[in-house]
């Protein structure tokens, strides 16, 4: 039972700061059965109950079957409660995307009815390590290359040092038949490709241990952007940031100047998430390129002027 001793070492710290209820977002394979497992093993000495939230996403034929047996498997192992939830998922910028979002959608509701002190989620090293070149792909920046966090408000992902090959072989020890999800052999999806091709082949030609560097690499890039965040904000607190001095955002580090402008464009109005690189290159222009460029429009309706020797940023709401 070496590799569900593995798994319950990683959950024990997270289990025993709980003081009533954990829930667990299962998806039938091997990640999420590991982790249900492991969790269940731990809570019985803690005293604290565990609840399996299985989604079932009806995206491919037979997804009510697949979501019954992972039921069974978990009750079979000793769960009291196993809801399964099926969502219905509005495909509107890729699958991955709508189907994630219909996902935590569901567990909203989930923890607002159980009221969990944790919602755990089945997140490995090589989710990790496959975050992070998808990020190095798209040009991202520290906080993106930085991959999935450990703890995001209620949710928690206890296992993101702890490999695929582990999970596994935790499922083998604990007679637990994973679902193997068609989708995670199709190579339409950018993070197959990386899983089944890129990473190989960075083994074989690099030498092993590419999951563990990327996933070290991660956590270092997450403690230099906790760090620039920080400064930003310490920052910001000082100002208005909808009037922002042009001398003052001059004499920080572009890394924390950035951030600045990030955090104000979003405190203007700007959707969350909606910022990328393009957006805040020309707003930087205003501050280091100066020129007598004119207003700037951003998502949200947000407006940016640089007037004065202040940076002024306004809605503009239609």
């Amino acid at each position: 039972m070496k590799a569900t001793l593995a798994i319950r070492h990683a959950l024990r710290p997270w289990v025993v700061s709980a003081s009533h209820r954990i829930l667990i977002g299962v998806s039938g394979g091997a990640d999420s059965m590991a982790l249900a497992i492991g969790t269940l093993a731990e809570s019985k000495s803690a005293g604290v109950e565990v609840i399996a939230i299985i989604i079932d996403h009806q995206l491919q034929e037979g997804s009510a079957e697949v979501a019954s047996k992972a039921r069974w498997q978990l009750m079979e192992c000793g769960f009291s409660t196993v809801e399964i939830v099926p969502v219905d998922v509005e495909v509107t910028d890729g699958m991955e995307s709508s189907a994630r979002r219909a996902r935590y959608a569901a567990f909203d509701v989930a923890i607002a009815r159980y009221q969990p002190d944790y919602f755990f989620l089945a997140h490995t090293k090589n989710d990790q390590a496959e975050s992070v070149l998808l990020g190095l792909a798209r040009g991202s920046g520290t906080r993106s290359l930085s991959g999935i966090a450990e703890v995001n408000g209620k949710f928690i992902r206890p296992l993101l040092a702890i490999d695929r090959a582990t999970t596994e072989a935790a499922c083998q020890e604990n007679s637990i038949i994973p679902w193997d999800d068609p989708h995670n052999s199709q190579l339409a999806y950018a993070r197959v490709r990386v899983r089944k091709e890129i990473l190989p082949l960075m083994e074989r030609d690099l030498g092993p241990g590419i999951v563990d560097a990327l996933a070290r690499s991660a956590g270092i890039l997450r403690e230099d952007a906790d760090a620039l965040d920080l400064l930003a904000e310490e920052f910001i607190k000082g100002q208005n940031p909808r009037d922002l001095p042009i001398s003052l955002l001059e004499g920080l580090p572009k890394a924390v100047r950035i951030r600045v402008l990030r955090q104000a464009i979003y405190e203007a109005g700007a959707p969350l998430g909606a910022l990328g690189a393009d957006h805040l290159a020309p707003v930087e222009a205003l501050i280091t390129n100066w020129h007598g460029q004119g207003e700037i429009s951003l998502p949200g309706g947000v407006k940016v002027l640089r007037i004065s020797g202040r940076l002024s940023l306004s809605q503009q709401i239609s």
